[in-house]
């Protein structure tokens, strides 16, 4: 399994050099990939009306600007939204913003994408709300012809290009796009559409019978798709606290692998830690615990005794 690491904004901070030692210390761990969420607006806490929802008292950088700062300060690391609000933003210009950090990250992004819950943000940034899964599929669409051909003629019901192009184009030609979903919620169509579309997916369940069998429809929905679900990635997500036993997190990798992941991120949001250090002396336990006792990669690392 690739190993990767996610870290809440509002934990990560604002100091531009805090952010970029981070990611450095990240890095030199050995981990595979750096994830950021994504919301450009809040709203007064009182207009979500009792849902759960982003609004204006939590900080979120902007993805694309912080990953291309991040591209700066970085080699090798893999640098993910996980995930980008994908409907409430124009097509055309996600393109050109993806295709110039791909480039300028020398081929290393990966574009987590989905379509949030958050009407207020709809609303803010003038896109329509009810309609997101049905336009995001269409976007897609069009995303992988502009990363893949010189000109694009294309005309849908949301659409229409007439010999467009991005000039310059991005190091990976299709950039991946990986679909996201709600947390330990199953919408079956976000399923069906992730197996049917995308280049991987990121479920955000446990390891277990529930999860176990959810992963059975999705596989079966790749294959009427007409894929090999082999092809199609798997990213899961491993929750730690302060108090865990690092055996717990060597058994969960185990069971998400058992069940096919191909990627793995820690989160340490909630855990109980105090601060950014505490989060990243975990990150960095777990990655050490993970490691050495899975598959990495290509190289099986040792079996617990």
């Amino acid at each position: 399994m690739k190993l990767g690491a996610v870290i809440m904004h509002v934990d990560l901070g604002n100091d531009p050099k805090s952010i970029r030692d981070f990611v450095q210390s990240i890095e030199g761990a050995g981990f595979d990939a750096f994830h950021t969420n994504d919301h450009v607006i809040g709203a007064h806490p009182d207009r979500a009306l009792g849902e759960k929802l982003h609004t204006v008292d939590v900080p979120v950088h902007e993805p694309f600007v912080l990953l291309a700062y991040l591209a700066a300060v970085t080699t090798h690391i893999e640098l993910v939204t996980s995930i980008l609000i994908l409907p409430q933003r124009q097509t055309v210009l996600v393109a050109k913003q993806a295709a110039e950090l791909d480039l300028l990250a020398g081929g290393r992004l990966r574009l987590g994408v989905g379509v949030g819950r958050n009407w207020m943000e709809y609303e803010a940034l003038n896109e329509q709300f009810d309609n997101r899964g049905e336009r995001y599929e269409e976007q897609i669409t069009v995303l992988r012809r502009l990363w893949t051909e010189e000109l694009v003629t294309f005309d849908a019901q949301w659409h229409h290009l007439d010999r467009i192009g991005l000039n310059p184009m991005p190091v990976q030609r299709p950039i991946p796009i990986w679909i996201g979903s709600f947390f330990g919620k199953v919408y079956e169509k976000v399923i069906e559409r992730a197996a049917r579309i995308a280049d991987g997916w990121m479920p955000q369940f446990p390891p277990g019978d529930e999860f176990a069998a959810v992963l059975r429809r999705f596989r079966g929905y790749a294959q009427a798709a007409g894929r090999d679900p082999a092809d199609i990635g798997i990213e899961c997500v491993a929750k730690v606290a302060k108090s865990d036993d690092p055996k717990l997190w060597v058994a969960q990798a185990r069971a998400f692998e058992a069940l096919g992941a191909t990627h793995l991120k820690v989160m340490t949001a909630g855990g109980g830690f105090a601060s950014l250090a505490e989060q990243l002396h975990a990150m960095l336990a777990w990655r050490h615990a993970v490691a050495t006792e899975v598959s990495v990669g290509n190289t099986t690392m040792g079996d617990i005794e």
